[in-house]
């Protein structure tokens, strides 16, 4: 059965303060060669047959992000 990874981060000029946090938490442990952090959502849906493009970016878009500030980047399985 085909995986379809769905990835989504929040658009580089919404604010994220979890990933500043993660960012300040890792500064304190001593990591400080990461220079920054996003964080986001990461969906796997199992899928039957051939998905079109069309219809899960629909999915994406309507139910697993915010289109107004989140970004969506899906993951095909190869054909």
């Amino acid at each position: 059965m085909p995986q379809v990874v769905v990835d989504v981060v929040l658009k580089p000029e919404i604010s994220d303060p979890q990933g500043q946090a993660v960012l300040g938490a890792l500064g304190r442990l001593g990591h400080t060669r990461v220079t920054g952090v996003r964080q986001g959502k990461h969906f796997v849906l199992d899928v039957e047959g051939t998905p079109s493009r069309e219809e899960l970016e629909q999915i994406a878009e309507t139910l697993l992000a915010n289109p107004v500030i989140e970004d969506v980047e899906l993951h095909l399985p190869e054909a």
